[in-house]
């Protein structure tokens, strides 16, 4: 039996339980990969998959992401926007605000979210990874489908990974029960689209920044085959792309595989097959 029992969410859902229809199951290949399947069969904007296990869970750039039952959650939830797949820039920071705050308002304490797609837990001396964002779209006469896959950390995972991490154990005295912290988590997922749907992400930029762990600290941005960046992370502009004070001027950082660190850090060590992309501000 999964370890979500719907009938238990909806009731901690309230008035958010009509938004959303969801399946829980004791394992499937990946949440992403589920809904997407579940997409083309036509399932309503609003579909839930949330998984124990996960047999090929993956991250962004086709990483793998481990999950196990009850050290974890991970879920997907599948929306519509009308129009195309351009007007999503900046939608994973979106997210990753609108858990950030729902979180919070749990209690949890030292969240913060790092650019693009990662929450992460303030620890006595760095920051440690908590959460992932996984999106993929695509777009029809109809308009463009999202599938938002998050993977969260609820103990701390075994092994050796190539930046800490972290489990949301460490940023409560006593962790919250799974049903309510799911149905916080997407309530924050859903005013968070709601509010992208009419403003897109500038409607959600100050909040991001409230939870960025380097606004305003020296960091370097690392992407293979290109020289490292290093400056003053200014956060992010109206359109979600990242923002870095350098000798040379403002860089403006707006896609491919990079890395972002502190300034000093040693990490920053990524597969081959990236790129940065750069455009002065």
């Amino acid at each position: 039996m999964a370890l979500i029992e719907p009938v238990l969410l909806k009731s901690r859902l309230g008035v958010l339980a009509g938004r959303f229809d969801v399946d829980a199951l004791d394992e499937c290949d990946s949440t992403n990969s589920e809904l997407m399947r579940r997409a083309d069969r036509g399932a309503p904007s609003g579909t839930v998959v949330v998984a124990d296990r996960q047999s090929a869970g993956r991250g962004r750039r086709g990483r793998s992401w481990l999950s196990t039952a009850g050290d974890s959650l991970t879920f997907s939830v599948l929306w519509r926007f009308p129009g195309s797949a351009a007007q999503l820039g900046g939608l994973s920071l979106a997210i990753g605000a609108g858990l950030a705050e729902a979180l919070e308002q749990l209690g949890a304490a030292g969240i913060r979210v790092k650019w693009p797609n990662d929450l992460l837990l303030g620890t006595s001396d760095d920051f440690a990874k908590l959460a992932g964002i996984l999106i993929e779209s695509s777009s029809d006469r109809r308009g463009c489908q999202v599938i938002i896959g998050i993977g969260l950390n609820l103990a701390a995972p075994p092994g050796d990974f190539p930046q800490p991490v972290a489990g949301l154990d460490r940023a409560f005295a006593v962790l919250p029960e799974r049903h309510a912290l799911l149905a916080a988590l997407l309530g924050g997922v859903v005013q968070a689209l709601d509010t992208f749907a009419v403003d897109g992400f500038f409607g959600l930029k100050s909040k991001w920044q409230r939870y960025h762990a380097w606004q305003g600290l020296p960091v370097r941005v690392i992407g293979d085959g290109t020289e490292a960046l290093s400056g003053t992370c200014l956060g992010v502009d109206d359109d979600g792309a990242l923002l870095l004070a350098t000798a040379a001027g403002t860089e403006r950082i707006v896609a491919g595989d990079v890395s972002l660190r502190p300034a000093g850090s040693a990490l920053g060590v990524r597969p081959a097959g990236s790129t940065l992309g750069v455009s002065r501000a």
